[in-house]
């Protein structure tokens, strides 16, 4: 296979509705070079800048983002669902496609000043990751980045996070939703 992390993607009809085709990373994560591919280039633009914590966002944004940590020699901070993290937190509601939900993260992840890059595998309308954003931000940290492995131009989230004025990296987009 080539260098192109796309041609690890598997894509399933019809999930979790009919009419979604689902883009799933699983085949991704259990190809031992095309794991080690996504991590190289999710890190490569950031590399040699000062990263101080890779946040990832749940679910699949921890086992990148662990990985990508790993690779910067920093520390990994979770942004998870509501409810999940045992200690005190603080939480950011976001839209949804049809009603809204909430991440949380611990409310001593961050400190004032660090600077943080934010992974996950998917950027569909940016929500999730605007809220991450807002998580981080009102711990004191700078973003100065957000990688993705896969971007669904057409829902318009990379749109979203450049207007809030982030830097955004992805792998591979797939047109259509």
């Amino acid at each position: 296979m080539s260098l192109n992390v796309k041609n690890y993607i598997r894509t399933i009809a019809d999930f979790p509705h009919e009419g979604i085709l689902f883009r799933d990373v699983t085949t991704l994560f259990a190809d031992a070079r095309g794991f080690r591919i996504a991590v190289d280039q999710l890190l490569a633009p950031y590399a040699g800048a000062r990263i101080d914590k890779v946040v990832g966002l749940e679910a699949r944004g921890f086992i990148l983002g662990g990985a990508v940590a790993h690779q910067l020699s920093t520390g990994f901070v979770p942004i998870r669902k509501k409810g999940k993290l045992p200690g005190a937190v603080i939480s950011q509601a976001y839209q949804l496609e049809y009603g809204e939900a909430v991440v949380e993260v611990h409310d001593d992840a961050l400190k004032p000043g660090e600077r943080v890059l934010i992974v996950d595998d998917l950027l569909a309308t940016g929500g999730t990751a605007a809220a991450g954003i807002s998580l981080c931000e009102r711990l004191g940290a700078k973003v100065v980045g957000c990688a993705f492995v896969i971007d669904l131009p057409d829902l318009g989230g990379r749109r979203v996070l450049e207007g809030l004025g982030h830097e955004v990296h992805v792998l591979c987009g797939f047109e259509g939703e």
